[in-house]
């Protein structure tokens, strides 16, 4: 039996992380906390329970530390085993650890839905759980059944900031990814995106939405901002960033994809053609691996000189 805040060394690989997917983890985020495990080493212990399902520990809180000491290859992290009698409480004690900082509005909207529909607490309940009123909980719940799995990922990338996300979960779950690659290329603004959102939902057909969308694509649509009467052209930082963003977003959609759906289930042919597909990305990742640590090899060496 462990006892309350016990801290002990545990081996990474035998923490489980099953409750990440209660927390936004942007790559961003994660990379300044591995600078920081580099420069000062762990300075919190993870808080961790025993799940009642997995064989080892779950992590309740740090997984931008779990996921920084992977990148390092780290093999053990410092933890905090707390008692918590079920998952459900498990839950429940991320909301008490972020009681003070918070949690986003879509991070509490993916803890309500956990408890509501994974565990079968009823409204009521998880609002008595979580020291909430029942009005606050049913406004979460509809906020992730409203959001689009798609635009879900990313937000949790970072891609998509939850103020976006939530004005475009007034879309219809099947227009929301495209609108949402549309936000992240364009480098939308919330004012624009609400601009965006507003002129789709008066669409009449799906060939006027199509037709807004690119009008949308290629500027045509995108509104004046208010300090400027026009809009200025992108760098080509902008440009890159914006290319970066869209790499990102497509490749956790791949991954998605891929780990989802056995290629057997596909049938033959279509299996044959995602793999050969799967083939010739292969050699385009490789290149562009090797492009990134050419130039950042460069870079570095640049700045030493100066």
């Amino acid at each position: 039996m462990t006892t309350a805040g016990s801290e002990r060394t545990m081996p990474i690989a035998e923490l489980g992380d099953e409750l990440s997917a209660l927390r936004m983890c942007e790559p961003s985020a994660v990379e300044a906390t591995r600078r920081s495990l580099v420069r000062h080493g762990q300075l919190t212990p993870l808080i961790v329970y025993k799940g009642e399902v997995s064989l080892g520990l779950e992590v309740i809180d740090g997984f931008k530390r779990l996921r920084a000491a992977q990148a390092l290859e780290w093999r053990e992290l410092t933890v905090s085993v707390v008692p918590v009698a079920s998952d459900i409480d498990a839950k429940v004690r991320i909301a008490e650890l972020h009681d003070g900082r918070g949690l986003t509005e879509i991070e509490e909207a993916w803890l309500v839905h956990a408890l509501c529909r994974e565990h079968g607490l009823a409204q009521g309940a998880a609002a008595q759980r979580l020291g909430r009123h029942k009005s606050w909980v049913s406004r979460r719940l509809m906020l992730v059944e409203a959001l689009d799995p798609a635009v879900q990922v990313d937000v949790r990338l970072g891609l998509v900031a939850v103020r976006t996300a939530v004005i475009l979960s007034r879309l219809p779950r099947g227009n929301q990814p495209a609108a949402a690659e549309l936000v992240v290329q364009r480098g939308m603004s919330v004012r624009q995106t609400e601009q965006l959102v507003s002129e789709l939902l008066k669409a009449g057909s799906p060939d006027e939405l199509a037709q807004l969308l690119a009008a949308w694509a290629d500027g045509q649509r995108m509104p004046i901002d208010r300090d400027t009467r026009r809009r200025r052209a992108r760098t080509e930082a902008e440009w890159m960033m914006a290319d970066i963003a869209a790499i990102c977003r497509i490749s956790a959609r791949l991954q998605s994809r891929l780990l989802g759906t056995p290629l057997l289930a596909l049938g033959e042919r279509p299996r044959e053609l995602v793999l050969a597909g799967l083939d010739s990305l292969e050699p385009v990742l490789d290149a562009l691996t090797q492009t990134i640590a050419r130039v950042g090899s460069a870079s570095q060496a640049t700045g030493a000189e100066t």
